[in-house]
């Protein structure tokens, strides 16, 4: 059952009688596919049809039915209108027309009032089309300069626009977008079938070539059935056209199947420049006019290349291809490795579109260096956003306060430095978090009898190994004061004793030092 689109499609197909197609570029499988399964199903309508391209078709696909039928420029003639007012004179006596070399003059003579330049308009008779259908188009800039030349027919003729873009900006009088669709091929086939309708099957329009057009649209659109947009439907409906005589080894053998030498240096050239922004997870490549003159290729020996750079870009999110087509023309490709990053959004940036995960667009007016920079840049900040990468500039802070440029130096006694310390395990100080309590005024003694003098005494464990941590030289006869007393072990924190004892804002006292 058709929708109310697809039959408005049709029924305005079936009363034009001059129709021009019109395939979006860069071209691809599905778009050629499309435009020509239209030329050849509509030819056996009795239409004439005339089917014009932006872009040269590539030699991948010279092996498709009908491919020598496509245009590159659109030429059609319209009448010249010559008008002159009478009103004034009505009855005129004479009227004729004379060549003179490459010119031919209309003597037009008046009968008693006179005429002049002023009565005598031009004009031109209407465009020979009297429908446009665009296929696999998101936009009218995807015509190119198709589009520029001749705005007026998109104006003057109904616009019929098949897609499955998502980006698809509803630029026909009939819009017939379906972004769930895996190619444009494969919307065609329901508007086929129903200008079949009546017609007998040995005059049924859907034959092997038209069958095999359609299929290598959905082949290409789906990477060979590899792409996110392979849905069930996909395998179903190349079923049905392998059923009606498509030939589906033929397309795989001239598409995937064999590549020119140039092309495989082109492809090798492009591997060779990968460039590779971790942080960004973007990968690029940049393929110059030269590159091209290098190798003996073109522009468009570059489909499938960018399938490679995703089989080579472990880690990476967006990738793109960006290639020279003109001394101001650069021309881009996009792929995400996930369907959660849309690439048709990145496309639109730059004024292009396409699928969530294959896009693509034009840039002009920029030479190659100034468009890759502006490109790169733009994707990286796009990506930047939406990581949430956040970076800070490290500049020099002007007017520092000079007490916090000032070294801290901190004076401590033998006395204080030998309370603060609880332990020394391994050669490390353990130091506690807590300043010590103050040392209670010590009380008066009496005077002690004189005693014999006792024998040295081995060091306390504490200050032998305070003295093995700062390498002082140790005897028997070297007097060490000790306090009397030790605070209660703390908690400790480990630090490095050199921090405590040779750090210059810690100056040790010439005591401990000698």
């Amino acid at each position: 059952m058709l929708t109310q689109t697809q039959q408005d499609i049709v029924a305005l197909i079936k009363r034009s009688t001059n129709i021009l197609i019109l395939p979006s570029a860069p071209i691809d499988g599905d778009s050629l596919g499309s435009a020509l399964a239209l030329y050849l199903t509509l030819k056996k309508l009795d239409k004439k049809i005339t089917v014009v391209a932006e872009d040269a078709v590539p030699a991948t696909y010279s092996f498709l039915p009908e491919i020598g039928s496509i245009h590159r420029e659109l030429h059609f003639m319209r009448d010249l209108i010559v008008t002159i007012d009478c009103r004034e004179d009505a009855q005129t006596a004479k009227f004729k027309h004379e060549i003179q070399g490459n010119k031919i003059n209309i003597i037009l003579t008046p009968n008693s009032n006179p005429l002049t330049k002023d009565h005598v308009s031009f004009s031109e008779g209407p465009i020979p089309f009297d429908c446009i259908i665009c296929v696999d188009a998101g936009g009218v800039e995807q015509f190119g300069k198709l589009y520029d030349t001749s705005t007026e027919l998109f104006n003057m003729a109904p616009v019929i626009n098949i897609d499955h873009h998502a980006s698809n900006t509803g630029f026909g009088k009939i819009n017939l977008v379906d972004i769930m669709a895996p190619s444009t091929t494969t919307i065609l086939m329901p508007l086929i079938q129903a200008l079949n309708e009546g017609r007998d099957t040995q005059n049924n329009l859907m034959d092997a070539d038209i069958a095999t057009l359609l299929l290598a649209g959905l082949i290409t659109d789906t990477g060979s059935f590899q792409n996110a947009n392979t849905t069930p439907d996909a395998f179903a409906l190349a079923a049905e056209l392998i059923g009606f005589g498509a030939r589906q080894q033929e397309i795989i053998r001239n598409i995937y199947k064999t590549k020119k030498l140039s092309t495989l240096r082109l492809w090798g050239r492009t591997l060779s420049k990968i460039q590779y922004d971790e942080k960004h997870k973007i990968v690029w490549s940049i393929l110059t006019a030269k590159d091209f003159s290098e190798i003996g290729s073109s522009p468009d020996e570059t489909e499938g290349v960018i399938d490679e750079l995703m089989s080579n870009a472990p880690g990476s999110e967006v990738i793109f291809l960006v290639k020279e087509k003109g001394p101001t023309e650069v021309s881009c490709s996009i792929r995400t490795l996930s369907p959660t990053i849309d690439g048709s959004k990145i496309a639109e940036l730059f004024g292009g579109g396409g699928h969530v995960q294959a896009a693509g667009f034009r840039l002009h007016g920029k030479n190659i260096e100034e468009a890759s920079t502006f490109i790169v840049d733009t994707i990286r900040a796009y990506q930047k956003q939406r990581l949430g990468i956040f970076e800070t500039e490290q500049k020099p802070v002007e007017n520092i306060p000079a007490v916090l440029t000032a070294p801290l130096v901190v004076e401590e006694k033998p006395q204080q430095i030998l309370q603060n310390t609880n332990a020394v395990e391994n050669g490390t100080v353990l130091v506690s978090n807590e300043a010590p309590a103050p040392a209670p005024a010590p009380a008066p003694a009496p005077a002690p009898a004189p005693a014999p003098a006792p024998a040295p005494a081995a060091l306390p464990p504490v200050v032998a190994t305070l003295q093995t941590a700062q390498n002082i030289p140790t005897t028997e006869n070297t007097p060490v004061a000790v306090p009397s007393s030790l605070p209660p072990p703390v908690a400790p924190t480990r630090i490095n004793p050199a921090m405590i004892l040779t750090a210059p804002e810690r100056a040790i006292p010439s005591e401990i030092a000698k």
